[in-house]
């Protein structure tokens, strides 16, 4: 019987256009499902601050008509708080079946995916971490420059962090940093050779966000509305790569569907799922299936068909946030910045364990997400913020995803349960995390403020994978080197989900590699067959 398509790949995320990509380019009939969910409040057609000042419907995109900022203040990240990104979020786990029990659990039915509201942190695996995968590293070097060069990354600076990021060969020049980090980084300059010596080193962050001016996405214009959305387009999202594929005549979307499970039939696999709008059933046949619908959709749809319900370990990273206050720039007016990582620091740790950070402008995240935080009652918080926040960075940390000990279970009614909890070893690791970074910012002229460094909740990192890891020889619930399922042949896994090991570092440009080459050797096997 033949079928429907080549290949149906299912998300439209980072993985899924990337493995997309080398399929179309081969000819091969592409179809693409995703959840459909698309932005229904815009953000801001001028800068963070001018429209602070000057915008009389701020609240729309600020609070939400519906309140939606309110009525999230519990949730983990400014992201999930903000009116312009709830659509990215909206309905993921009630449509796919996800609980968390004491875990946090945040995926994406919109089209793009999670990539609509990253914070567009890139790193390529070091050859110690590409140890984990069942071949080479130089087996992702081409789709890491194929990747890179696709989405645009800024950065590109010779300094101490060049080769934790391995990607200076791809990069456009660095985004311009403000006043804050200016002044930390020439401290640093002077400090580096101690610093190092302590195990904290630091350099220009790596972002997929434009310096330079791409087709039609431009560069950074420094509106500090990067948490809200970018208007110009210089931050990636795998949206930008939608209007490319559409141009072949072999790639056909169905968006606004929600895969429930897979079924063989008469040598082929088909796909069965639900219409978002209707609720009304379909199924679609094709030869291959590729799975790239984050870590946890992914994760339940594959162990459903493996009907295997047996838990399930998962990575996932432990987290911590702080305010750092640069005392000798109090008075420094807020002005235009970028949104998101301006540097970031590499912390070596005991047994052998790497932290890695960054630290961000507060321009362009509320007050309130600080004063959440401020030992003091909140009309006193707000005062004592406004008078510091303009000479203040925030930074994040986190550590390497072995750390949780995280697990997920398919459950009799199909649903996905996920728990977990920080290792033993994360307290301590994370007091002498904060230790150091006391002292090295200290030498810097900054103070991490009292009470500001606050250590994120289970799954807050969103940083979720190895739940059917690559293996040399995989057994049930795992994969190939090609990603390719164990016990379901012709169904292939490119996101997180198959990742056999999760750094500090960011994971997505690895997962957009990965999905880039497996894609290519999918089509090169469909080619030689046919």
């Amino acid at each position: 019987m033949t079928p429907d398509f080549d290949v149906i790949v299912v998300g439209s995320g980072m993985a899924g256009v990337s493995t997309a990509s080398p399929l179309v380019e081969a000819g091969l009939r592409v179809l693409m499902l995703d959840g459909g969910k698309r932005p229904d409040i815009q953000p801001p057609e001028v800068d963070f601050l001018t429209a602070r000042a000057n915008d009389t419907d701020q609240w729309k995109w600020m609070v939400g008509e519906n309140f939606h900022a309110l009525k999230m203040r519990d949730a983990v990240s400014p992201k999930l708080r903000a009116p312009t990104q709830s659509y990215a979020f909206e309905g993921f786990d009630s449509w796919n079946k996800i609980e968390g029990d004491g875990f946090i659990t945040i995926g994406s039915l919109a089209t793009g995916g999670l990539s609509n509201a990253w914070g567009c942190g890139v790193s390529r695996y070091s050859d110690r971490e590409m140890a984990a995968f069942p071949f080479p590293s130089s087996g992702l070097d081409f789709s890491y420059a194929k990747v890179s060069k696709r989405i645009g990354i800024s950065g590109k600076s010779d300094d101490d962090m060049s080769g934790f990021f391995g990607l200076d060969e791809y990069s456009q020049p660095p985004i311009q940093m403000d006043a804050l980090h200016t002044r930390l980084f020439q401290r640093y300059a002077h400090k580096r050779d101690r610093l190092i010596s302590h195990g904290f080193r630091m350099g220009r962050s790596r972002t997929a966000a434009l310096s330079e001016d791409i087709s039609d996405r431009k560069a950074c214009n420094l509106s500090c509305n990067c948490l809200w959305g970018c208007r110009r387009h210089s931050l990636y999202s795998a949206v930008e790569d939608l209007p490319g594929l559409r141009k072949h005549e072999n790639f056909k979307e169905l968006s606004g569907f929600v895969v429930d499970g897979l079924t063989r039939h008469d040598g082929n696999w088909r796909i069965e799922g639900q219409n978002v709008s209707d609720n009304g059933r379909k199924t679609i046949t094709a030869n291959k299936i590729v799975l790239a619908a984050g870590t946890l959709a992914t994760t339940r749809i594959a162990l459903k068909a493996l009907n295997y319900n047996l838990s399930v370990p998962m990575l996932s990273c432990p987290t911590a946030a702080f305010l750092l206050w640069l005392p000798g720039l109090l008075g420094t007016p807020r002005s235009p910045a970028f949104g998101f990582g301006q540097l970031s620091f590499a912390l070596e740790l005991q047994g052998n364990i790497s932290g890695f950070g960054s630290t961000f402008s507060t321009t362009g995240i509320p007050l309130s997400e600080f004063a959440r935080h401020v030992p003091l009652r909140r009309r006193y918080g707000i005062d004592l913020l406004r008078a510091l926040m303009s000479s203040c960075v925030v930074g994040n940390l986190f550590l390497p995803g072995h750390l949780t000990a995280a697990e997920v279970r398919l459950r009799d009614d199909d649903s996905l349960i996920v728990s977990g909890k920080y290792k033993d070893e994360v307290k301590p690791l994370l007091d002498e995390a904060r230790s150091k970074l006391r002292r090295s910012y200290w030498s810097l002229g900054a103070i991490l403020l009292p009470g500001s460094f606050t250590v994120g909740r289970l799954g807050g990192d969103i940083h979720y994978a190895g739940t059917l890891p690559m293996r040399k020889s995989p057994k049930a619930g795992e994969t190939s080197h090609l990603g390719e399922v164990e016990g379901l042949k012709g169904v292939y896994i490119t996101d997180g989900a198959c990742l056999p090991v999760l750094p500090a570092k960011s994971h997505a440009l690895t997962i957009m590699a990965n999905a880039d080459r497996i894609g290519r050797s999918i089509a090169q096997e469909h080619i030689s067959q046919s």
